[in-house]
């Protein structure tokens, strides 16, 4: 399945986003609320991970290219999220990871909009949420711009991350279908 935008094509995995993908997640600055930047193997094996999640689901986070020129942009999507170690969980989560030279030029919302779209016109799902880890505010920001919004009764301390990690506590946002449909 593939999802467009006026300027940006989200789609399956395909080989040819194996490099670029592995790039960005070897980028310590598009990494830097992660807990590390990954090699090219862990990068692979998260693409594993993905094409299993759409084979299970019928969705996830996709390969994000732009249409003018097919450049490889990041991952963009929905995807369950089930481990009951989050204390949201079950819930389907938005997210997004885009390589730095497509900063702050519109795509991840407009990418995001899309996979909201999907996942509440097409799947039928009444919410869908994002988290994030409390110093990064540019995904926060584009979290507002999605209309999704924040309880502080929701933050949580990432369940995955050893208790001393300074990456730990997370911020919940969470957007119901009706308000994404007004």
């Amino acid at each position: 399945m593939i999802l467009a935008t006026p300027r940006l094509l989200l789609a399956p995995w395909t080989e040819r986003d194996l490099a670029p993908f592995a790039a960005l997640n070897a980028d310590p600055e598009v990494m830097r609320y992660f807990p590390k930047t990954m090699t090219a193997e862990e990068s692979n094996a998260l693409v594993d991970r993905l094409r299993g999640m759409w084979a299970d689901h019928g969705y996830g986070l996709a390969a994000v290219r732009r249409r003018e020129d097919d450049a490889f942009v990041g991952m963009v999507g929905i995807q369950k999220v089930l481990n009951p170690a989050y204390p949201f969980a079950p819930a389907v989560e938005v997210g997004w990871r885009l390589a730095k030279a497509f900063w702050r030029q519109g795509y991840a919302s407009e990418a995001a909009r899309a996979a909201l779209a999907h996942g509440f016109d097409v799947l039928g799902l009444a919410e869908i949420v994002a988290f994030t880890a409390v110093p990064n505010l540019p995904s926060q920001a584009v979290m507002t711009c999605l209309g999704m919004t924040r309880d502080p009764a929701d933050d949580f301390l990432h369940p995955l991350l050893p208790e001393e990690h300074p990456l730990r506590p997370h911020v919940l946002y969470r957007l119901k279908r009706d308000d994404f449909q007004r």
